[in-house]
């Protein structure tokens, strides 16, 4: 059924770069938000300046991660610690907190500026696999999730919703730890070894495999088919439409 092994019960989607074209904008804000910090750091230190490379540093560093952990894990690759801060601190303070808000500062002024692209092809798959009667959650790191839904007009197609709020309130750890995919599935009531998911970011796949999940198909936007292979994927599409052509 839709391209997925038999006894598959439940889809549990990624979002960005799976369904919506919000992934470049993430890569975009990311890149602003974290030259603007090492272009001020190179000045004050005299380093030199090494820019944040939107393809590289994103998909290794920052792809598919709540926003503190990506914030985090990007400054260990440069060897920079800061401290953590607290969570009202504004987007210029020198915190891991204060980074991470200015990087959703942008993106949320990216959002209201360009609005919201979805992926034709895998929302018609959305739809197919609502209409054959597979329950469907969300399972997303960033804590916008909601707002683009809404904006992209896909939110009736889910019975839940596990993203960076919730994880945060429930303390859940991100990708690529499986718990928010494997939280999903508990409130739409599958055992994860009958659920699939759909994942563009590599820590997303890693996520899908460590949870033990029936059937993991990594979504090629970026040209990493076999990145997404070695780190779990079951199957890797360029679209999930293609799913679809193998009924």
């Amino acid at each position: 059924m839709l391209g997925l092994p038999d006894g598959t019960r439940a889809l549990l989607f990624d979002l960005d770069g799976v369904l919506t074209d919000t992934a470049s904008t993430h890569a975009a804000a990311w890149q602003q938000a974290f030259d603007e910090f090492l272009a001020a750091r190179a000045r004050s230190t005299g380093e030199p300046f090494v820019p944040f490379d939107p393809a590289s540093d994103y998909t290794a560093y920052v792809d598919g991660r709540r926003r503190l952990d990506g914030t985090r894990s990007f400054l260990a690759s440069r060897g920079i610690h800061l401290p953590e801060g607290e969570r009202d601190d504004p987007p210029d303070t020198p915190t891991v907190w204060g980074l991470s808000n200015r990087k959703n500062a942008l993106v949320l002024d990216r959002l209201r500026t360009d609005g919201v692209t979805v992926y034709p092809g895998s929302v018609r798959y959305l739809r197919a696999a609502r209409e054959a009667g597979l329950p469907a959650a969300l399972v997303s790191s960033s804590a916008n999730a909601a707002q683009v839904l809404d904006a992209a007009g896909l939110s009736d197609l889910f019975d839940a919703r596990v993203d960076g709020t919730v994880a945060a309130t429930r303390g859940l750890a991100g990708k690529p730890a499986p718990d928010m995919f494997l939280a999903a599935a508990r409130e739409l009531g599958v055992e994860p070894s009958r659920t699939a998911v759909f994942e563009d970011a590599l820590a997303g796949v890693e996520a899908g495999r460590a949870g033990g999940f029936g059937s993991v198909v990594g979504v090629d936007r970026v040209n990493q088919a076999d990145a997404l292979h070695n780190h779990g994927a079951d199957v890797v599409v360029r679209d999930l439409a293609e799913l679809l052509e193998q009924q």
